[in-house]
Formats: C-alpha cells, sequence, structure tokens
C-alpha cells in the first residue's frame, strides 16, 4: 500500500489547516492510521491515530482538543483537522499505516507502523 500526504502549507497562529493522507494499493478498510510530526532538530512524535473501524481514535497530549482524525474509508483517504495552530506546530507530519484487518484496534506508536507517506511541511506563524 501507498499512502500520500497533503494539504500542508503556511498559516498564522490561531488559523486552521485539514492534512490528507489518500489510500492507494490496498483495502483501506483494513489499515489503521496515524500521523506522526517531527520539527527541525527534534524527533519524530504521535500526533494521532484512528483504527480501520474509526471505533478508537487516540491523540498526542499536546493536540488534545485542537486536532481531529477521521476517515473516509470509501475514498481510501484519512483527515486530520488541525485547529487553533500555533508555531510549536510546525513540522512535517507524515501519515503511516499498520495492516490489522477490519478491527477497532490501534495505538499511536511509531515502530508499530511499516508503511509511511513522504510527508507534508506546516509552517505556523506567530
Amino acid at each position: 500500500v501507498q499512502l500520500q500526504a497533503s494539504g500542508g502549507g503556511w498559516v498564522q497562529a490561531g488559523g486552521s489547516l485539514r492534512l490528507v493522507c489518500k489510500i492507494s494499493g490496498g483495502n483501506a478498510d483494513y489499515y489503521a492510521v496515524a500521523w506522526f510530526r517531527q520539527a527541525p532538530g527534534k524527533e519524530r512524535e504521535g500526533v494521532s491515530c484512528i483504527a480501520p473501524s474509526s471505533v478508537n481514535k487516540y491523540y498526542g497530549d499536546s493536540v488534545k482538543g485542537r486536532f481531529t482524525i477521521s476517515r473516509d474509508n470509501a475514498k481510501s483517504t484519512v483527515y486530520l483537522q488541525m485547529d487553533s495552530l500555533q508555531p510549536e506546530d510546525t513540522a512535517v507530519y507524515y501519515c503511516a499505516a499498520r495492516f490489522y484487518g477490519y478491527t477497532d484496534y490501534v495505538v499511536l506508536r511509531e515502530d508499530e507502523y511499516d508503511r509511511w507517506g513522504q510527508g507534508t511541511l506546516v509552517t505556523v506563524s506567530s
């Protein structure tokens, strides 16, 4: 399966962006999907994840209450709605996937994912 992340860009603090992760080459219904981000000079950080069934979703502490993950399996697409963006959200955002079958299971742990997209840059200015 291949992942294509898009939707990044430049925004002022307090603004919003929606990232899109398009899944191809496999049945999206069977993949858990996560978003990770890496800021310059920092380690990659888990942002959010969603189970294949959409039942379970998790968020990193730094984005809880501001970001919302969702998916449309009919469109093989996962979204990350980012609101109230702050300069510390500036990073390259990556979507990643792992095959589990159609399940409620998902974890926000980098080593769990074996399919990665190319990343999209989000820049938030103060």
